[in-house]
């Protein structure tokens, strides 16, 4: 699987093709699925262009998409940073009234468990996002491990030897958990294009878009938009899966 992700928390000012609104979020995720992306994540705005996990905001996001996208599972993040008060995230997301598929869930957020249990009982797909071996360990604590959607192993701004020993450390003790769910990788800045490649070499989901990396793979020339992130990051993980 290849999951676009089209803006995160990044503004037009750092790249002007970063979507913001409903309509640019639908295009934005039409021309991705079209060269190739099998999913999609996106930040909902409110009218200001701030992140937002208000329901108006969440509904007329989500309806643009898949307007746009049709069939295509969609999902948004729920991080600290859009509502710190996690109180008040919570009952953010017993106000929705147009459903995600699918709520990214860092686990080394406060109240995470709390979040994540209230997603499945509104049949919501959860994402647990695993950034660090700790985070493992707790999420692998959690009771209701199993019904989580997928696991999103996600690594920092940071060269590949910042962050090597952790994540063979997140992968042991996934395997020595028996746990069997899918498994995205994925980076930021100058992890993005590393951890997509080994993504491919392991066989597991990927992620690319604006809200990870603003670049082509080499750290040199600018990516256009969201579709040539992907376009490019299907190519290296077809790549990757010939035989050698």
């Amino acid at each position: 699987m290849l999951k676009a992700a089209l803006n995160g928390n990044r503004t037009p000012s750092e790249h002007p093709k970063i979507p913001v609104t409903p309509q640019q979020l639908a295009q934005d995720a039409r021309a991705a699925v079209e060269a190739g992306a099998d999913a999609l994540h996106l930040h909902p705005r409110n009218a200001a262009g701030a992140e937002s996990l208000e329901a108006e905001d969440v509904a007329q996001a989500l309806n643009a998409v898949r307007a746009a996208c049709p069939g295509v599972s969609v999902g948004i993040s729920s991080s600290w940073w859009i509502l710190p008060d996690a109180k008040a995230r919570l009952a953010a997301v017993r106000a929705w009234t147009v459903l995600p598929d699918f709520v990214s869930v860092n686990w080394h957020e406060e109240q995470s468990p709390e979040l994540a249990e209230l997603l499945l009982t509104r049949a919501i797909g959860v994402e647990a996002g695993l950034w660090t071996a700790d985070a493992v360990r707790a999420f692998l604590d959690w009771p209701r491990r199993d019904e989580v959607l997928r696991l999103l192993l996600e690594m920092p701004d940071k060269p590949i030897r910042d962050y090597r020993a952790e994540l063979r450390e997140m992968f042991a003790l996934l395997d020595a958990s028996g746990l069997d769910r899918q498994i995205v990788l994925h980076g930021l800045g100058e992890s993005a294009w590393p951890l997509l490649r080994e993504a491919g070499r392991r066989g597991l989901g990927a992620r690319i878009g604006l809200e990870d990396t603003l670049l082509l793979p080499g750290d040199f020339d600018g990516a256009g938009d969201n579709a040539e992130l992907v376009r490019v990051a299907r190519e290296m993980l077809g790549e990757g899966l010939r035989p050698v």
